[in-house]
């Protein structure tokens, strides 16, 4: 018995032990970035989600993760139903295998093909009310910080220099190593024009709990709506305005032009964020993607994790960053006539 066979009957015995769902069914579901994923179907005919952690997860932080995404289910945002244990447990744990159990999300598609549409206005609006009812989380209330913690450049240039440290160990000839190499050196020359832009952004931002990872592969669509928000981070307090420009300007989607009248459909789900800030997502964003390492970094901490999607990936960034610095002017001209 090969190792995922015996992982779906580790699965399929879980399920009923600790849930109560007699499975009938259980297949490899799609891939996740660190766990692994199955769908399973029940006697009465319903499919369920299953997300299998690796063995050094923090599942104190998978479970906190787990309530915010139900707490925003309370709030009415589209989040699937997480399944509890018959012990009302968020993760169940036997086999060697600690899994969570979600309701399965039907006939959606990712955003990872880009926003068209009516589309736009739909994410602007579920991410407005997202951050509405996420700024009401006993984590903590809104609240003010420098921009400069938002968009950390002299901690951007710590990290270069450490990446290009451990890359002139070794220096690569060809390769994602290679473009990596080549791409953090640009990144570090062009940090001093990153900190006047940065500079230009208001003083203070607003930081609050939000999802934490929204980006496309998280948002699900159906038809012109979106179906569900997934894979939520525990609680912890960034800016409501890095987070909308984190999917709004996806590199997956930005050089195909993005609609701004999404920002105007957050505003009005949410109008407790400072138009100032509103403005602001473009320059954020660009700034974001400037400080980041990531997945550059991933040449030398994780190297078995550079597949052909995740150099794309890196290579879309970088193409996104240059488009987004070059149009800054222009989208913020855009913005600030949209929002009046």
């Amino acid at each position: 018995m090969s190792g995922a066979e015996s992982d779906v009957m580790v699965v399929a015995g879980i399920l009923p032990l600790f849930y109560r769902i007699t499975p009938t069914a259980v297949d490899e579901g799609p891939a996740g970035t660190v766990t692994r994923n199955y769908v399973a179907q029940d006697s009465d005919g319903g499919r369920w989600f299953v997300k299998a952690y690796p063995d050094d997860t923090d599942l104190d932080a998978e479970r906190q993760a787990l309530e915010l995404s139900q707490f925003a289910r309370l709030g009415g945002i589209p989040v699937p139903a997480v399944r509890q244990t018959l012990d009302s447990s968020l993760i169940a744990a036997a086999g060697g295998m600690a899994v969570s159990v979600a309701a399965y999300v039907e006939n959606t598609e990712t955003a990872e093909g880009g926003l068209s549409g009516d589309r736009w206005a739909a994410v602007g609006e579920t991410v407005g009310r997202l951050h509405r009812t996420l700024a009401r989380h006993p984590a903590g209330p809104p609240r003010r910080v420098p921009a400069r913690e938002v968009c950390d450049v002299k901690r951007a240039r710590q990290r270069l220099d450490r990446l290009l440290a451990l890359l002139a160990k070794r220096p690569p000839a060809s390769g994602f190593p290679a473009w990596a190499q080549e791409t953090a050196a640009q990144r570090l020359d062009a940090l001093p024009a990153v900190a006047a832009m940065v500079k230009r952004l208001p003083t203070s931002l607003t930081v609050q709990t939000v999802h934490g990872d929204l980006a496309s592969p998280n948002l699900l669509l159906r038809g012109q709506q979106v179906a569900a928000l997934i894979d939520f981070r525990p609680p912890g307090h960034r800016s409501p305005a890095w987070e909308l420009g984190r999917i709004v300007l996806d590199p997956r989607t930005v050089l195909a032009e993005p609609n701004w009248p999404t920002v105007a459909a957050y505003r009005a789900a949410n109008p407790a964020l400072p138009d100032e800030e509103l403005l602001a997502v473009p320059r954020l964003a660009a700034g974001y993607l400037a400080c980041s390492v990531y997945p550059l970094s991933e040449a030398v901490d994780d190297p078995a994790a550079v597949t052909p999607e995740l150099e794309a990936y890196g290579r879309n960034r970088q193409e996104a960053m240059a488009e987004l610095c070059e149009r800054l002017a222009e989208a913020e001209a855009v913005l600030r006539d949209l929002l009046g």
